[in-house]
């Protein structure tokens, strides 16, 4: 649903693209700066307690995904080195929001649910990491690994709107119930994952494993 979004930021987005290359911006100019952005927002404003701030900033400075996207395609510098970078700083910014959700639930949450909290947040920085690597992996092994309940995009809207939730006056506890419900939709995401490499492996193996007998019961022509 989110990349179907993201498509249509793209198209909405082609102007501001082109004025940017007109004036002599690279793609990896606006993801960098799009990212270090969020980095910073996510590290100073979580930390600070302003949830609704963080939330706000971090979702504008994303929407580079799409900025610098339709610039390398206006620009036809869609390559494996823009992806790279992209799919890299993607980790380094979503690392920062959950460790500084970690720091918020540390520092201003009520004891009663801070460490309910910290628990959730961390949990959602390590399963979330698993997440595209298992994709990662199989693309780089030749397999289909775009599957999942929970992606990158669905991810983030679901833990800024629900911090920034939070910020405008819900019980904090909210925040800690939708973070252990976003891990546990990361993990079950991997496990998709892990699935789908799996059927794709044994049906290679079965492929294999025909077309091995055919081939043995093939005359010799040189016989």
């Amino acid at each position: 649903m989110i990349s179907k979004l993201r498509a249509g930021f793209g198209r909405l987005f082609r102007p501001v693209a082109q004025f940017l290359l007109d004036h002599g911006i690279s793609p990896d100019a606006v993801t960098i700066v799009g990212a270090l952005g969020a980095v910073v927002a996510a590290l100073w404003l979580y930390p600070t307690g302003h949830l609704v701030a963080a939330g706000i900033v971090i979702g504008i400075l994303t929407l580079s995904d799409a900025l610098d996207g339709t610039m390398a395609r206006l620009a036809n510098r869609v390559g494996p080195w823009g992806a790279f970078l992209d799919s890299t700083l993607d980790r380094v910014v979503d690392g920062a929001i959950f460790l500084g959700m970690t720091v918020w639930f540390v520092r201003h949450a009520d004891p009663s649910v801070a460490m309910w909290g910290t628990v959730a947040a961390l949990a959602c920085l390590a399963i979330g990491g698993v997440v595209p690597y298992a994709r990662a992996k199989a693309e780089s092994l030749g397999y289909d690994a775009n599957v999942g309940i929970a992606e990158r995009g669905e991810r983030l809207v679901v833990s800024l709107t629900a911090a920034g939730l939070v910020g405008l006056g819900l019980p904090q506890v909210v925040l800690v119930v939708v973070l252990y419900l976003l891990a546990a939709a990361s993990a079950v995401t991997v496990v998709q994952r892990m699935a789908a490499v799996r059927r794709q492996t044994r049906a290679e193996a079965a492929t294999a494993e025909v077309a091995g007998p055919a081939a043995s019961a093939e005359p010799d022509e040189g016989a």
